[in-house]
């Protein structure tokens, strides 16, 4: 049994094993290669988490509103474009899209407020 795990432990590679050299000589582990990675993959999930909980309190709204904020903040894979560029695809003013955003925005945080809160009271409950 114990040579069973040991088997299996000696595919396992730890970050801080040497992989090679850089131009100086000095010893490079897989951690030196993944750390500048690191943040752009850290921010990447944390973009991805604060998109799947805007998704979940995007139904809250009407259409036009839903258009607005899907453009201004380019989910579904769509690029963000200006308040300038809504209004000129919906023939609507600038200012207009101003209202129409910040009106959406204060919905979906009102629907997330009340959904955390009554996260908490059934916690609370439970």
């Amino acid at each position: 049994m114990h040579l069973r795990a040991l088997k299996k432990t000696r595919k396992d590679v730890s970050l801080h094993d040497p992989i090679g050299q850089d131009k100086e000589g000095n010893e490079i582990s897989l951690i030196d290669v993944l750390k500048s990675d690191a943040e752009d993959i850290f921010d990447t999930i944390q973009l991805n988490m604060e998109l799947e909980k805007i998704k979940e309190y995007i139904d809250v709204l009407d259409d036009r509103e839903k258009e607005v904020i899907i453009g201004r903040f380019g989910l579904n894979l769509e690029k963000e474009r200006t308040q300038r560029e809504i209004a000129k695809e919906l023939g609507i003013s600038r200012s207009y899209v101003s209202r129409i955003e910040k009106r959406a925005l204060m919905k979906m945080f009102h629907e997330f407020y009340r959904a955390e809160k009554d996260k908490m009271k059934n916690l609370k409950d439970g």
